[in-house]
């Protein structure tokens, strides 16, 4: 199942997306649950032992509403991995880890980005202007987490899973450097598109499904930066929750985004960042598309 959130004639919607993404049909929830996305449909789920709301008669054509962040107001802030494709911890070994290098596979290494960062599958992703010159993209398949808990095992993690979302981890490299840790420059307003829906995890194996990325320029140039199957991941799913949760109550609709493939500009010879009227086009297999324009 995907469940899509759309706005329609000023209001927000949350739904069942048709198995060839052209249409959604809204469930029956009041303004207040819609504003808070499918985070709503995963709180009701699981008051109601895997029930779902009821669903409304009809269907909206998805070209005729605009599609939104699947959890458009996340009810805290986005856990994010780093490091976690050995081929992307070895092209920023001479970057931003040059004077602090750790081992990529002896812990995960977690940050997180602010709620504010979430925008739709197709919105605009502001460029700060002076305040950072080395905006970067990284593809991310991204855990949405839905029976919550707290010291989870590895061998319970996937039980705890609802679905996957794409989200781009946009960074602004200097600013991340700058302060000698992540949240600052992983945190700017805009930085995390996310969509274009949640697949549920009865329908994906996020365990072994496909990631690319592809940055368009200005100019129409477009090329393919990455490309990476999740089962080469260094710390695997269950490891990433049973780590996260690890003292820390996980809560229904928490995201971990499980880390970028190799192809970062930053590891570019030299770096290639991205410059204002770019696109950047995420697809994970059996998930979707998501894909920005930064200006």
């Amino acid at each position: 199942m995907r469940i899509g959130v759309i706005l329609k004639d000023g209001a927000r919607r949350v739904g069942v997306v048709s198995g060839d993404g052209k249409s959604i049909r809204p469930f029956m929830l009041a303004a207040d649950q819609a504003r808070r996305g499918a985070l709503a449909v995963i709180e009701y789920s699981i008051a109601n032992g895997g029930e779902l709301p009821p669903l409304e008669p009809h269907s909206f054509d998805l070209r005729e509403a605009k599609l939104e962040a699947p959890l458009p107001v996340p009810r805290r802030n986005l856990w994010c991995v780093g490091r976690n494709y050995r081929a992307h911890a070895r092209e920023l070994e001479t970057t931003v880890f040059k004077d602090n290098a750790p081992d990529p596979a002896a812990w995960p290494i977690f940050f997180t980005k602010a709620p504010e960062t979430v925008i739709g599958p197709n919105d605009t992703v502001k460029l700060p202007g002076p305040l950072s010159a080395q905006i970067d993209y990284e593809a991310e398949l991204t855990i949405v987490i839905g029976k919550g808990g707290k010291n989870i095992s590895r061998e319970e993690a996937m039980g705890h899973v609802y679905g996957y979302t794409i989200v781009n981890d946009v960074t602004a490299r200097d600013v991340q450097m700058r302060h000698q840790q992540w949240d600052l420059g992983k945190s700017f307003d805009t930085f995390c598109p996310m969509g274009p829906w949640i697949v549920t995890a009865d329908e994906l194996d996020g365990t072994n499904t496909r990631v690319r990325c592809w940055v368009t320029t200005a100019s129409g140039e477009r090329e393919l930066r990455q490309d990476a199957v999740t089962t080469d991941l260094i710390f695997d799913i269950p490891t990433l929750i049973e780590t996260c949760s690890r003292g820390i109550t996980l809560y229904p609709g928490d995201v971990i985004a499980t880390g970028s493939p190799a192809g970062v500009g930053m590891g570019m010879t030299p770096p290639r960042y991205l410059q204002e009227g770019d696109s950047v086009r995420i697809e994970v297999d059996g998930l979707g598309v998501i894909e920005n324009r930064f200006a």
